[in-house]
């Protein structure tokens, strides 16, 4: 067999068009339903503990649980998508978000809904694969865009869960939430077994069964002290333990890491600067991206007479915010010109300079509806072109049979960032008060205070992009590393 590649015919060039025609879409689709999950429950959060005779405390759980799952499963599914396949993962963490969601809908207490809400975000690791899936199908000049909307759908489906959940919670029983969940869910899965082909890249060897212990422990560990530390208390023997815990189990998995023939996560290619940076940049900019989540949705829920509040319904709430969904994933496109021309480096300074700049002007701008409407707009065009850079970024510093895990990775970075901003917007809001009858509600400073950290959490990202390697080919615009023949350490092309 020879070894030159062999000249695409015009038909085969139309197959592999025609074929990214049908995948890009799916797999955004699929990768929405997935994000969507994470919103999915949030309102009606502050009615569980009446619908489900539980603590305010123990339904927050509903959330935390989500949480710590997919931070389990995303890592885990990145690597068994590498050896075993992309898609059959795929639709292995798709039958398990199915089964949640099914456990969830037929739940009458808290302990079955927790366990359906920790089977739905075991899905969380979907995007990263459909990433990877669409490095290994997908013709290169389609990779970029296609890449950047299915990077951009968590955040879509994240914008869109909240307007659509409403919608439903107000209308009908909150078990109808995951009725709806659990039909999304099947239809996501019939869809990926018709329309998307399993990858024949594999790295092949054995699953490192002790590295993804020891980073279960590690993430669960500090992803409970991020969730919970505030109720329990940030000095209490339960959080520092917890956090001891994290710190020291990271540190011997790290060794372990390092010395196995078979690691869950290659570090040696991890820390190198382009994914390094890479990562910790998509940590601060998550952080800043999900403040809007949790912002907009208190200010404009406050009461009016407290004279900065808006008084408006949930349903209102997630209406206003479902614009910057859209323009999340209409920036793609714009997203992968600007990588192809500029590289990915500048695309995602872009985006986080946008993100800053309108966080900044939020801070003069927050009295009127449309000022929230026009600044989370603002704030998706950003986080489009700034997620649409980041997969460029991993693939073109990593071989296509790590792509899975490297991806992976990064999305639990982004997760952590995620987690992170929850639990610093939460100890503000909670003690930045202002006395409204015979409660305390964040005060004006306080939202301020928040939207501030957020825009220095943008600059903090688009500080770490700048030490980025000067120039770097968007995914699928140079030439990759071997396909079959990795060794464990890659070395990027200078």
């Amino acid at each position: 067999m020879s070894d030159s590649p062999a000249r695409p015919t015009n038909g085969t060039k139309g197959h592999a068009a025609a074929r990214s025609n049908v995948i890009v879409p799916v797999l955004a689709v699929t990768g929405i339903v997935v994000a969507l999950m994470q919103t999915l429950v949030l309102p009606i959060v502050p009615q569980l503990p009446h619908l489900l005779n539980a603590s305010a405390s123990d339904a927050t759980w509903a959330v935390t649980a989500t949480l710590l799952t997919a931070a389990v499963a995303t890592p885990v599914s990145g690597r068994l998508g590498d050896m075993f396949g992309k898609r059959r993962m795929m639709l292995t963490s798709l039958a398990v978000m199915l089964a949640g969601s099914v456990i969830a809908a037929l739940s009458d207490s808290l302990g079955p809904l927790i366990v359906g809400r920790a089977l739905q975000g075991a899905a969380s690791g979907v995007i990263p694969l459909g990433i990877s899936i669409m490095r290994d199908e997908l013709p290169k000049e389609r990779l970029g865009s296609a890449a950047a909307m299915m990077s951009a759908s968590m955040g879509v489906g994240a914008a869109l869960g909240l307007p659509t959940a409403a919608l439903i919670a107000d209308n009908a029983s909150w078990h109808a939430l995951f009725w709806a969940s659990t039909g999304l869910s099947a239809l996501v899965i019939l869809l990926v077994v018709l329309l998307v082909p399993e990858s024949k890249v594999r790295t092949g060897g054995r699953f490192d069964l002790v590295g993804a212990l020891g980073l279960s422990v590690a993430l669960v560990s500090l992803l409970l002290v991020i969730s919970q530390g505030a109720d329990w208390g940030w000095t209490s023997g339960t959080t520092l333990g917890l956090f001891v815990t994290a710190v020291v189990v990271l540190l011997l998995w790290g060794r372990f890491e390092l010395r196995t023939a078979n690691p869950l996560v290659n570090l040696r290619v991890t820390t190198r600067r382009q994914v390094l940076l890479t990562n910790l940049a998509s940590t601060a900019f998550s952080f800043s991206m999900y403040t809007m989540q949790l912002l907009v949705p208190r200010l404009m829920q406050l009461p009016a007479a407290t004279g900065y509040g808006m008084g408006k319904s949930l349903l209102a709430v997630g209406l206003s915010m479902a614009p910057q969904g859209l323009v999340m994933m209409s920036m793609a496109g714009a997203s992968a010109a600007l990588s192809r021309a500029k590289g990915p480096k500048v695309t995602l300074m872009l985006g986080a300079a946008t993100v800053s700049a309108a966080y900044a002007l939020n801070i003069l701008l927050m009295s009127q509806t449309w000022h929230l409407i026009m600044i989370t707009c603002f704030i998706g065009a950003g986080v489009g072109l700034a997620y649409g850079a980041i997969p460029s970024l991993v693939m073109s510093a990593v071989p296509s049979s790590e792509t899975g895990a490297a991806n992976s990775l990064n999305t639990l970075m982004r997760s952590i960032g995620n987690s992170t901003s929850s639990a610093v917007a939460g100890v503000i809001f909670a003690h930045v008060t202002v006395s409204f009858g015979a409660t305390a509600v964040p005060s004006e400073n306080g939202f301020k205070t928040v939207m501030a950290i957020a825009s220095c959490s943008a600059l903090l990202s688009l500080t770490l992009a700048a030490f980025l390697p000067r120039r770097q080919q968007p995914a699928g615009t140079t030439a990759t590393a071997p396909l079959a023949t990795e060794t464990a350490v890659f070395e990027p092309k200078a």
